[in-house]
């Protein structure tokens, strides 16, 4: 198998040492946990969907849908493990900044919503960065605000952070 993944160029082989190395690029989409780009944790999103398909089938006939809680746990697992890696690598550094005024903002002392917040990964890395700021985290899912109020208690921003089950209408 390893040898195949090398004729295919997605691991490097050594003769004179008879070792395999995945690249740079490589070990940061496949082994490096903390990437914004390791893909691994996509899986769960791709097997969520396979458990779902009956819903999804009986969705098309009925034309009645699926609703984001019905889904199978690894979707939400999955996602959020899937963009904590990039509200990491850029929220507070690239994209807070990007939008005008905002740093200075949350510096001084913001009220902010995060809507849909799943399990709240970006409303505590926000909550990090800008102690003097207040956040409140909604989803419909609570499992997923569950999982959130955990991430806050293990990040000590529990005191700054509110995470509420609502409805999305």
């Amino acid at each position: 198998w390893l040898n195949a993944q090398v004729a295919g160029g997605y691991v490097d082989y050594h003769a004179t040492s008879a070792s395999y190395e995945l690249t740079p690029e490589q070990a940061a989409i496949l082994a490096e946990e903390s990437s914004p780009v390791f893909l691994p944790h996509a899986w769960q999103v791709v097997a969520s969907m396979w458990a779902d398909e009956t819903k999804s089938l009986d969705a098309i006939k009925t034309g009645r849908g699926v609703g984001w809680g019905e889904h199978d746990e690894r979707l939400f697992c999955g996602v959020a493990a899937f963009f904590r890696n990039s509200y990491s690598a850029s929220l507070v550094q690239e994209w807070l900044p990007a939008l005008e005024g905002a740093n200075e903002k949350l510096a001084a002392g913001a009220k902010i919503a995060d809507v849909g917040c799943g399990h709240g990964h970006s409303t505590v890395l926000m909550a990090k960065a800008f102690p003097n700021s207040r956040f409140w985290g909604f989803d419909v899912h609570e499992a997923s605000i569950s999982a959130a109020r955990q991430v806050a208690r293990d990040e000590g921003v529990d005191d700054r952070v509110t995470f509420s089950v609502t409805g999305a209408n």
